[in-house]
């Protein structure tokens, strides 16, 4: 492609709601316009980039035994009704009605629409396994769409669709997709890490998620300094730490503690280790039909994660309750503990403080806490009383496998798959017969790449305060040729030459052949991202070149009549 004919136009300013990187340079690189809040248009280089990541998910898709379908983008609101999600899904589900009053969504995801496919079709276990994708547009109406292609209404999507006789084969699935996603983004060139994860609206048991390591991440991921533990701070687990408190109590008794309502307060007025406290997380827990007041208990030194806390309740969401819901409820804000809490009340205590002795914590009675306190006895406390893990990991807790301490990083989320059992077949009626002649629900598994929020996770990882440096695999153009003065004939038939020479060794090529400065054309390179830049300019007449690195920003000077060797073998090295 010559640069003077391709549809390119870059910008010196991003719009000022581009925060990120990856949505500034996306702008200002002409590789995408704003249409509409969160969504995009994708001009020709972004067009090409996706594409570009698009054939290596399909080759590797293709690879594992998956087959390409194309779902309709508009599915019919009944699908949706049959599972429960129409209802469930909120307001990110766009419904829409057509002339005749028939309803239908814009799919955000696509399970009811592929079980509605198979169970037409896919009778006995003899046809089993089959696994379906696609890649295709999606709309998730979500409230606040920002950030760029990383959180966008709009986007595009490779989801594929797993349908087994039993949990066996299903597992066997489920690993073979975590490998053949471990080859796509290994052949991305990007840094990513395979982390436990939670299931979400999903549903299912297990889940994976595939996250691309960036600053800017809205992710927090738990990692091991030592092993190759990683998890979502939302399941994240550690290593029990077994600790005994010097501080000793005969017997469990009241103190009196006088408008001592935070940890802080408490431990610094009782002299004590915050480790040996229990604090008590007061939430609004959301079931379908019912809001009831919640307690989470965690040591003093822990904080509540709170989709490990709404899963151990079976709540839809969780939301602060206020201090005069509180009350109403019965309790005593800033003197909540566990004995002899209100029987009416449900509460959660996390894993870590089972069986734990010597501890503080409020004795559900104004300006009193209770000393000495122990789980040990489980007469003390409820016949209900529910253990959970519900404490989110820290930087510095170690590691459940193998010992080592555990760090927090970023990361953006990329892929993520599930087992889904039949969570979607059982509601839809969709069975096969098995061995035995009997009808059973298909067991299932879900796969899902955001395929143009690759895009920006691959610029948030690569990139510098000049623009984007693509991972060669990805990039729109992997060598631009930049002509330094297009009225020197020697530069431009050298510049052509070469250009053809690249283009017939199917490497993808730009010739800048712009009637602009040098200047212009190098901060466009820049920019741009393109891995590696040919200047052609004065030392020409030397019979000389400038190779320049966009990653390393290194410049290397070649002999005019070795570049198309070098260039090729220093592809192939990379």
């Amino acid at each position: 492609m010559r640069f003077s004919r391709l549809f390119c136009y870059t910008l010196k300013e991003a719009p000022k709601d581009a925060v990120t990187p990856s949505h500034i340079y996306l702008i200002r690189g002409g590789y995408i316009k704003q249409v509409a809040a969160g969504i995009y248009d994708f001009a020709p280089l972004g067009k090409i980039v996706l594409d570009n990541i698009r054939d290596i998910i399909k080759k590797e898709m293709d690879n594992s035994g998956a087959q390409e379908v194309m779902l309709s983008f508009i599915t019919p609101y009944e699908l949706w009704e049959e599972t429960g999600r129409a209802k469930k899904y909120g307001d990110e589900l766009l419904r829409i009605e057509d002339r005749k009053g028939n309803k239908f969504v814009l799919s955000p995801t696509n399970e009811e629409s592929v079980v509605d496919l198979v169970r037409s079709y896919v009778k006995s276990y003899k046809q089993l396994p089959i696994n379906l994708y696609q890649i295709n547009l999606k709309f998730r109406d979500e409230a606040r769409p920002r950030f760029g292609l990383l959180r966008g209404r709009e986007f595009i999507m490779k989801d594929a669709y797993s349908f087994h006789k039993d949990e066996e084969d299903l597992d066997r699935e489920f690993n073979l997709m975590e490998e053949t996603y471990k080859k796509i983004f290994s052949k991305m060139g990007l840094d990513f890490r395979v982390v436990e994860a939670d299931s979400g609206a999903i549903g299912g048991s297990g889940s994976k998620e595939f996250m691309v390591l960036a600053n800017t991440g809205e992710d927090d991921i738990v990692v091991c300094s030592k092993c190759d533990y990683a998890a979502n701070i939302e399941v994240a687990k550690r290593k029990t730490i077994k600790k005994e408190n010097p501080i000793k109590t005969e017997t469990i008794e009241e103190v009196y503690t006088p408008n001592k309502k935070t940890i802080e307060e408490v431990c610094e007025f009782l002299g004590i280790d915050p480790f040996f406290s229990i604090k008590a997380v007061v939430k609004k827990a959301i079931f379908d039909d019912k809001e009831e007041i919640v307690v989470f208990f965690v040591r003093g030194t822990d904080t509540l994660e709170e989709t490990k806390a709404k899963n151990a309740i079976g709540a839809i969401d969780l939301a602060d309750a206020s201090e005069e819901e509180i009350k109403k409820a019965g309790l005593v804000p800033g003197f909540i503990g566990p004995f002899g809490i209100p029987s009416n009340i449900k509460y959660v205590i996390d894993d870590d403080l089972r069986m734990a002795e010597e501890l503080v914590c409020g004795a559900n009675k104004k300006d009193y806490h209770i000393k000495g306190a122990g789980l040990l006895d489980a007469n003390l406390l409820g016949n209900l009383t529910i253990y959970r893990d519900i404490a989110a990991v820290k930087e510095g807790d170690l590691c459940p496998k193998c010992g080592k301490p555990l760090k927090i990083t970023k990361g953006i989320e990329v892929g993520h798959i599930f087992k889904l059992g039949d969570v979607y077949s059982k509601p839809m009626n969709a069975t096969f017969l098995d061995e035995n002649g009997k009808a059973k629900p298909f067991i299932m598994g879900c796969y899902g790449i955001g395929v143009s929020r690759l895009i920006a996770a691959a610029i948030e990882q690569n990139h510098d305060d000049k623009g984007i440096i693509w991972p060669k695999e990805i990039a729109p153009f992997v060598v631009d040729i930049i002509i330094g003065d297009v009225k020197k004939e020697n530069q431009v038939k050298f510049a052509e030459n070469l250009y053809e020479k690249l283009k017939n060794e199917n490497i993808k090529v730009l010739l800048d052949d712009r009637k602009e400065r040098f200047g212009v054309k190098i901060n466009d390179f820049e920019l741009l991202g393109f891995p590696y830049a040919v200047i052609v300019g004065k030392k020409l007449k030397d019979g000389i070149v400038e190779i320049r690195d966009r990653r390393s920003d290194e410049k290397i000077e070649v002999k005019s009549n070795e570049v198309f060797d070098f260039l090729k073998e220093k592809l192939k090295k990379d």
